[in-house]
């Protein structure tokens, strides 16, 4: 097993790890929208935050060896499930194969933000 650390990603604000690597496989803590040099919430709209937790995310897997195109399966969370069709119009550019993806809603996000995502990816 090996924890996966990039200053190019937000550092954990808790006490786990921004991913693992384990067996060929990366799987990531989910990514909110912070920038990684000042800790700020970036955007304030769903489409703004989604694309720095997709610049996030990126970070990591290339951290740990790894893409998007490699990535099996993503988990999403949104803070209103009215922003689907925008959430899914920033994932769309990046997550181009298609893996598995659970996506609901919940009642908060850390640092009430309106999207989180976590990704399992091959190496």
């Amino acid at each position: 097993m090996k924890v996966i650390s990039t200053e190019k990603a937000p550092a954990a604000i808790g006490p786990y790890s921004q991913a693992i690597v384990i067996n060929g496989m990366v799987f990531t803590s989910g990514q909110i929208p912070l920038n990684p040099a000042t800790g700020e919430i970036m955007g304030t709209t769903v489409e703004e935050q989604a694309e720095q937790v997709m610049k996030n995310l990126g970070e990591v897997l290339k951290a740990a060896g790894s893409s998007y195109e490699k990535a099996v399966k993503t988990t999403c969370f949104l803070a209103d499930m009215g922003d689907f069709g925008a959430f899914n119009e920033v994932y769309g550019k990046y997550f181009t194969g298609k893996p598995a993806r659970s996506c609901v809603a919940v009642k908060t996000l850390p640092k009430n933000v309106l999207c989180e995502v976590e990704v399992i990816a091959e190496i």
